[in-house]
């Protein structure tokens, strides 16, 4: 609804200057404490790859492919997740998981032919692709640091850093304001309130106590969601080979993620610390 008429830049700035303020009043509010200077460095990179990239990634993207197919494209998130749970947190995926890894991908092409017509892959599906792995890597980034800080703090703190760094945005932001319909500009505060600073915080909060197969399974709702809504609102209807590649993409995260635990090898004990552990019990 906003990208009809905020430039993707314009949207995403204008998005998260709404989303800071909330932030800035609640932390004003309750009188939040300030993070470590030695985290700093972290939390501008939280903000760059979960908000600035992504969401310019995202409203790009979004300038041509329908509000349903571009859902599906971000629902492949956890499977970049657990792509990269293996690669930092030394994790091994089973064949089973490396289907769902496989099926997935599959579908994502399908998704960016589909929105292409047939006529090659689509550059803009593939942007909301690259936001869904930055997505991932602004989850991983948020594991790291939770058990240290509040979720409703973290994410405040990463919001302001990606805010700055769309500050070169601003240029002609006032003038979009004013000429804008104000259906649009109601929309960019809506982004702003609700889907950015409270679902944000919400996913944060769920992150440090749930596991990520239980919060992930939440995510399987949105693809379907986002057709019936942009169809009902919108009268947007996604080429049928994007459906396609779109239910395809979301099976192969179920089978990546049903049961995330039984799909992750755990690390083999060497045979030697088995042997003392055993020793150490029978004393």
């Amino acid at each position: 609804m906003a990208i009809r008429s905020y430039s993707p830049g314009h949207l995403a700035l204008g998005r998260f200057l709404v989303a800071s303020l909330v932030f800035a009043i609640s932390h004003f509010a309750l009188r939040r404490p300030l993070p470590e200077r030695a985290d700093w460095p972290q939390l501008a990179r939280m903000g760059f790859v979960g908000f600035t990239f992504y969401h310019l990634a995202l409203n790009y993207g979004e300038q041509s492919v329908s509000a349903g197919a571009a859902s599906f494209l971000i629902n492949t998130a956890p499977v970049w997740t657990i792509l990269l749970a293996g690669i930092f947190l030394g994790e091994r995926l089973t064949m089973r998981g490396w289907i769902g890894v496989s099926v997935s991908l599959v579908g994502v092409a399908l998704i960016a032919l589909g929105e292409s017509n047939g006529k090659g892959l689509s550059a803009k599906a593939l942007l909301i692709a690259a936001a869904a792995i930055s997505a991932s890597i602004y989850l991983v980034m948020q594991k790291r640091l939770l058990p240290k800080y509040a979720a409703l703090d973290l994410v405040a703190w990463a919001t302001w850093a990606g805010t700055a760094m769309m500050l070169v945005f601003a240029p002609g932001l006032y003038t979009a304001v004013q000429t804008a319909p104000q259906g649009a500009t109601i929309s960019l505060i809506y982004l702003g309130i609700f889907p950015a600073a409270i679902a944000y915080s919400l996913w944060a909060y769920a992150a440090s106590r749930l596991t990520a197969s239980r919060l992930i399974a939440f995510l399987y709702l949105v693809p379907p969601l986002s057709l019936a809504i942009s169809f009902l609102w919108l009268g947007e209807v996604p080429q049928k080979l994007s459906v396609w590649g779109g239910f395809i993409a979301l099976c192969g995260v179920i089978v990546a993620n049903a049961p995330l635990q039984n799909l992750i090898r755990k690390p083999q004990r060497r045979k030697g610390a088995e042997n003392g552990e055993g020793s150490a019990k029978r004393k």
